[in-house]
């Protein structure tokens, strides 16, 4: 990967569970299952986040690691109308402060942190689920899509840390804009 963009974030949580919370009906509520918030977390090329419920999972290969960006949880949060959400209830592994994600689907790029460097390819979008609406507040699966972050595949080992990082790029990016919906596929209807 070429480096040519650089950019200043800051690495707020590093989401680490065994199990899946959300599954069924969430009218049920969500599943008791250990999780951390990890001030390191190790990542394996092609497996994903050591520890976590997708690691090597078959399925998963090719997105096994999430990121969000907490600018899009706090314009939610303020399109709703309520207090600041929880970010770890998204259940997405990397919450960053400062990335505008959306064009990086389809592309290689790094994080920089805690003197390692772990590259990631973007592969799609990290689409919310109706779960949202029950544990972030009602209407944020809605408000949330757009900007629910992306799913990547780990294309190197290594640590990630919380704490300041470099997310480099090699598309421009615009990080004033990591809270904004992102329209992921055009509308077919009039």
């Amino acid at each position: 990967m070429t480096e040519t963009y650089r950019y200043d974030v800051e690495i707020l949580h590093l989401l680490v569970s065994p199990a899946h919370a959300y599954f069924g009906r969430a009218r049920d509520g969500a599943a008791d299952v250990p999780t951390t918030d990890a001030e390191r977390a190790e990542l394996v090329a092609g497996k994903g986040i050591v520890g976590d419920r997708f690691f090597g999972k078959a399925a998963h290969m090719d997105a096994a690691v999430t990121l969000i960006a907490v600018e899009s949880l706090e314009a939610m949060a303020a399109e709703l109308g309520v207090g600041p959400f929880d970010p770890l209830l998204t259940r997405r592994n990397v919450v960053l402060r400062g990335a505008q994600l959306a064009p990086l689907l389809g592309q290689d790029f790094a994080l920089e942190s805690g003197g390692e460097v772990v590259r990631l390819r973007a592969g799609r979008p990290a689409h919310p689920c109706a779960w949202m609406d029950r544990m972030l507040a009602a209407g944020a699966h809605a408000a949330m899509r757009g900007r629910g972050g992306v799913r990547c595949q780990p294309l190197s080992d290594g640590f990630l840390s919380r704490g300041p990082a470099v997310l480099v790029s090699p598309v421009p990016l615009e990080p004033e804009k990591a809270g904004q919906a992102v329209v992921l596929r055009p509308r077919r209807l009039p």
